[in-house]
């Protein structure tokens, strides 16, 4: 049962991002200072591999959140959904902050992947509960 638990939980964090990225893809783009052509799009295409990464990376979120659960006694929906909150605004994003920081980002990719970083741990966090 615990595969099934981290597939479905990263597919829902992936389609999460989905949600949250086309939503927010104009100020995204704009922030992220890549060259766009006239209708808004990025003149460089990246092609499968972005999404590829994606899936992995949320598939290892998944998995080690889900031993974090098991090994800690995380067994409901409402922890699980607190914990994955706080495993994105206390681990992944601060440090996603400092790497945006170092490199001179734009600090508005850090609220807006920030903001995808914390709520979609909480949605992985929210059905690793369920199951």
């Amino acid at each position: 049962m615990g595969i099934v638990a981290v597939i479905v939980a990263a597919v829902a964090g992936f389609a999460f991002g989905a949600v949250w990225y086309m939503s927010l893809s104009g100020p995204w783009l704009r922030a992220t200072g890549m060259e766009l052509d006239a209708q808004g799009q990025p003149v460089n295409k990246a092609g499968a591999l972005p999404f590829v990464i994606s899936g992995v990376t949320m598939l290892l979120v998944a998995g080690m959140m889900r031993h974090t659960f098991a090994m800690t006694g995380i067994d409901t929906a409402g922890k699980g959904l607190v914990t994955g909150l706080s495993v994105g605004a206390f681990f992944i994003t601060p440090w996603i902050a400092m790497n945006y920081a170092y490199s001179m980002r734009n600090p508005r990719l850090i609220a807006i992947d920030g903001g995808y970083e914390i709520l979609g741990c909480g949605v992985i966090g929210l059905v690793l509960g369920v199951f």
